[in-house]
């Protein structure tokens, strides 16, 4: 067996979204001959919500090394857990590294300040690294263009630390190829130096399994907080959306309430006419932090078809909700590299799927290849003028498929290339690559 030591953070109980990047892959590294070592924070630092139910998936002989971290104080000044802990980080892991052998480094990012481990361990020991891209590092952002402000000192120093991280990186690897190939068109020498690869979060089965299973009765219900989603005996569809929104989601989000806006149920005695749906719906957001309510009552729909809770759930009472809910809406951005890992998810609670989607997101060949749902898709704010018409067009669609819908009848062969298994193969055939090269 090889030796992995991945550096993250963030991982179970902490309830972030990334930390199933680190938790799927070390999941699944022992099949393919390597082991892995988590080097993380303890719970006792994190300022998020632990959830314990998640660290229920996590095996028990997982080795995972703990570090402390200091305290975010009293006005909170630095709240980076990667910063906070980034020298016991570093102690630690070069302790690993000289006390045991260590095939490789990887870190996934964000905290991106983690990613400067990564040239310190190479210089004092030799041992190749990998950055692995969950978010983009530099990139622009509502805010980061005005001058002197806390964005656009972040931006800067994103500029300034990224080509310190990534110089001598041997694997440089993201969520979809667009999260790291500006990387490379702003550091040419990786082009040459490191292998690349563009892996999805992939899908994880037994998540799913586990809610349905043996591990049902050792987990919460969903919380009160997220309302009463069960599918009711009335006509109406419930969808879920579960999840954060990205800044660049809310204009289509826009053009999506407006052509809700535009047609009424159809009342008994009334002919169904044109372009009114089958079927009246509504549309449930979750952990959106109170960011949809607005829109919805700009467009008259907030508690008819459009309802918010904006508590972020834990994650196994997500996975709940998508098995109790009709269909599961998901929006995408209009950034073309953005891939929702809530597609997985999605696609694997065997409910029919409503997608928007940017149409260079690859999340767009895993929903058509597996013939989970239906896909509208957007070339970018460009064309977001024509988008409500084309959602009533796509909604009108999704309600014939969705009657005659049969979760057996997803394409579980072509979304295998998307599971966490598979992922996880592709990131083993470059570590494999780059190890023998050094051998």
């Amino acid at each position: 067996m090889r030796n992995i030591l991945i550096i993250s953070p963030h991982y179970p109980p902490s309830n972030l979204a990334a930390v199933h990047r680190s938790r799927l892959f070390a999941q699944h590294l022992p099949a393919f001959g390597w082991n892995p070592i988590i080097l993380t924070v303890h719970e006792d630092f994190y300022e998020e919500a632990l959830d314990w139910n998640l660290h229920k998936l996590i095996a028990a002989d997982q080795r995972i090394e703990k570090v402390s971290a200091f305290k975010v104080g009293k006005p909170r000044l630095v709240g980076d857990i990667g910063l906070r802990a980034y020298f016991r980080l570093r102690r630690r892991a070069l302790e690993l590294i000289r006390a045991e052998k260590i095939d490789f480094v990887y870190i996934p990012i964000p905290s991106f300040y983690t990613a400067l481990l990564g040239p310190y361990l190479f210089k004092r020991t030799g041992i190749p690294y990998g950055i692995d891209y969950i978010d983009p590092w530099v990139h622009t952002f509502p805010g980061s263009n005005k001058l002197f402000s806390r964005h656009w000192f972040s931006t800067q120093l994103a500029k300034l630390l990224e080509p310190i991280a990534i110089k001598h990186a041997a694997l440089i690897t993201g969520v979809s190829e667009g999260y790291y190939t500006p990387v490379l068109d702003r550091n040419p020498h990786l082009k040459t130096q490191a292998l690349t690869a563009a892996m999805p979060y992939g899908g994880e089965e037994s998540d799913h399994d586990f809610i349905k299973g043996k591990g049902k009765e050792s987990f919460s219900t969903p919380q009160p907080s997220a309302g009463n989603l069960n599918p009711s005996t009335s006509s109406t569809i419930k969808f879920i959306y579960a999840g954060a929104m990205l800044p660049k989601a809310y204009k289509p989000l826009d053009k999506i309430f407006k052509a809700l806006s535009q047609f009424q149920p159809p009342q008994p005695a009334q002919p169904l006419q044109p372009p009114q749906p089958l079927q009246p719906l509504q549309l449930h957001f979750i952990g959106t932090l109170g960011t949809i309510k607005p829109i919805a009552e700009k467009h008259g729909l907030y508690g008819t078809t459009v309802f918010e809770h904006p508590d972020r759930i834990p994650y196994l009472d997500v996975l709940t909700q998508l098995e109790a809910a009709d269909a599961v809406f998901i929006l995408g951005s209009t950034e073309p590299h953005y891939t929702p890992s809530k597609v997985y998810q999605g696609v694997l609670s065997g409910k029919p799927i409503l997608a928007v989607l940017h149409e260079q997101s690859t999340a767009v060949n895993v929903l058509r290849a597996s013939n989970a749902g239906i896909v509208i898709t957007m070339k970018g704010e460009e064309d977001l003028d024509t988008l409500s018409d084309r959602f009533l067009e796509g909604l009108r669609e999704f309600e014939n498929i969705r009657k005659a819908f049969d979760p057996n009848r997803i394409n579980r062969a072509a979304f295998e290339q998307y599971s966490a298994k598979a992922v996880t193969a592709q990131l083993v055939e470059k570590l494999d690559e780059i190890v023998s090269s050094l051998s």
